[in-house]
């Protein structure tokens, strides 16, 4: 049997039997290698994986990702097929929320991107964040190392309560009021902390909110850091 050039699905022969096979196989192929978001990129060895699961293998790809390092990994029928990505496809990668180009040579960021892989990708990291008792509440890390952070937003999703709480301060540690101060408490209160030039992280940075007035007891806020990530040239 004869297979397509890009995507290897199997083509009919004249008088073949059992043709739903070969065509549901095919489209299910189709349907996996054209999604639009694959899961990572940064990974060398294949996870756990559910049918139609789209990965990009890391370089130095091992195990059942061996010899397949930047393609496009699909796991279809209980196992792992490839293909090769074409100069141009994009793909949104699910666990950086950004988006990638194949430039013929390997993926780089979608956004600002210039020649061999170097890059330059404006995203947003989000992080809904359960307050904790106390008059300070930190996040988990969201920030990626040497990330340029632009400013931070933040919605309260479930109202902050707590005794004497009037308000709250937002930044990291050792600057609590970076993003701001002031903002409300109540559902839907929002916070649009901007700094007078972006501010680089040298390593996973958390946030911090701070109370004013009294203390956290209970609540959530959707955070937002609108941040400018850096990829260098790839190796050569």
């Amino acid at each position: 049997m004869s297979d397509t050039r890009r995507l290897g699905l199997t083509l009919l022969e004249a008088g073949q039997a059992q043709k739903h096979v070969t065509v549901n196989a095919a489209l299910t192929r189709l349907e996996g290698f054209s999604a639009a978001t694959a899961l990572s990129r940064t990974l060398a060895a294949a996870p756990p994986a559910l049918e139609g699961d789209l990965y990009i293998p890391a370089d130095g790809a091992s195990g059942a990702w061996a010899g397949h390092d930047g393609r496009l990994a699909l796991f279809d029928n209980g196992g792992w097929v490839f293909a090769d990505a074409e100069l141009g496809r994009r793909l949104f990668v699910a666990d950086e929320a950004a988006e990638v180009v194949h430039d013929g040579d390997g993926w780089a960021a979608a956004t600002g991107e210039g020649a061999f892989g170097a890059g330059a990708s404006l995203r947003a990291a989000t992080l809904d964040h359960a307050v904790t008792g106390g008059v300070v509440s930190l996040t988990a890390t969201f920030i990626p190392d040497k990330a340029i952070v632009l400013g931070v937003t933040a919605r309260v999703i479930a109202p902050l309560e707590g005794p004497g709480l009037t308000g709250w301060r937002l930044g990291v540690e050792g600057s609590p009021d970076r993003y701001g101060s002031g903002y409300g408490v109540g559902l839907n209160a929002h916070a649009a902390g901007v700094t007078g030039a972006p501010v680089a992280y040298y390593g996973p940075t958390a946030l911090l909110l701070a109370a004013e007035g009294g203390a956290f007891e209970r609540g959530v806020v959707r955070l937002c850091a609108h941040l400018l990530t850096l990829t260098p040239p790839r190796p050569v």
